[in-house]
């Protein structure tokens, strides 16, 4: 598949993504990409995130995949359930945040917790930093084991925003390109 054959649903984090960040560059840049507003950035709740991303994927008109970054991916986890009913056909999670450890995220998520540790209804991949504050790369490993995800280890990248100089990041672009050339009727199992 292509970006012009699915729609792309952009899950931000905590305060949202900047217009530097890769996730609004996307949206800019692929005609398929748009973020999911949520009510608000600051103080995250669970029920109303999950609900804005599960609303946003019914209304989509083609195959759904998700690209989620830092507490963005605990949301699009929690909304796992609700979209296997849905033409969700893939999540590409990045820089996952682990909400479980404060001294890595000390923003409040309110009913994020537990994380879900289930295999996630659809494909996945995991892609994470050695370096990144709000996750150590071995959670981020756990992470992706247990939703059945493929892991991409990103090298020293910081948080994967543009405040670690992602802003283009032209290689997540191209893995993202090859999550998408993978997914399909009869591709659904991702070689990491």
């Amino acid at each position: 598949m292509r970006t012009s054959d699915v729609d792309i649903l952009l899950l931000p984090g905590w305060a949202g993504s900047g217009p530097d960040h890769w996730q609004s560059r996307w949206e800019r840049s692929l005609k398929t990409a748009r973020i999911v507003v949520q009510e608000d950035w600051y103080r995250p709740e669970k029920d109303s995130w999950v609900s804005r991303i599960v609303e946003a994927a019914r209304r989509a008109t083609r195959p759904v995949v998700l690209v989620a970054h830092g507490s963005g991916v605990a949301a699009a986890v929690h909304a796992a359930p609700a979209l296997a009913g849905l033409n969700v056909i893939g999540a590409y999670l990045v820089a996952p945040a682990d909400l479980e450890d404060p001294n890595a995220l000390p923003e409040k998520h309110f009913g994020f917790l537990p994380l879900p540790l289930e295999r996630l209804p659809f494909p996945a991949v995991v892609v994470a930093s050695s370096s990144d504050p709000f996750c150590s790369l071995e959670r981020a490993r756990a992470f992706a084991e247990a939703w059945g995800a493929a892991f991409v280890p990103a090298g020293d990248a910081g948080h994967i925003d543009a405040d670690s100089g992602h802003g283009p990041w032209p290689e997540g672009l191209m893995r993202f390109g090859l999550f998408l050339s993978q997914l399909g009727p009869k591709k659904r199992r991702l070689d990491s």
